[in-house]
């Protein structure tokens, strides 16, 4: 229930309830709240049982945690073996690739060949300056923003 406090947090917990119940009435308050922790829980797995005798025999192995969309699909997935196909569709799909492509072509630019872009010669034996801006046609200027227009 807890797994997820950590030891100062306890630390924390602890010196707060003192410091709010004081040590005298302290005890009470844990028994108070473990008493009422636990008249919940079998409330809970009464109302889980009831529900578990009014479904039938059809449902004797059904789990509650199966409600919850994120197990319930988990588990239909891993109940699946034919998932090998799926893997294989995934690991063919470039996610990066497409993006890529489709950006390129929502800003009028040709798309990239499949193999790898040579590398830029080196003029005079040095290496080029990949930061200096390329000699070239400039890019389509952009219209202004109207915000009428939206």
């Amino acid at each position: 229930m807890f797994n997820d406090i950590g030891a100062l947090e306890l630390v924390t917990l602890v010196v707060l309830a003192v410091l709010v119940f004081g040590p005298d009435k302290l005890p009470k308050v844990v028994q108070d709240v473990s008493r009422f922790i636990r008249k919940i829980r079998e409330f809970s797995d009464s109302a889980k049982q009831d529900i578990r005798t009014e479904l039938g025999p059809e449902f004797k192995d059904f789990e509650f945690e199966d409600l919850n969309p994120k197990t319930f699909i988990r588990k239909q997935l891993d109940s699946n073996e034919d998932l090998g196909d799926l893997k294989e569709l995934r690991s063919s799909f470039d996610l990066r690739k497409e993006i890529n492509e489709v950006a390129d072509a929502v800003h009028g630019r040709e798309t990239a060949p499949a193999a790898a872009p040579a590398a830029p010669a080196a003029v005079n034996g040095s290496t080029p300056d990949l930061l200096k801006k390329k000699d070239g046609p400039a890019a389509p200027e952009r219209p202004p923003y109207d915000s009428d227009a939206t």
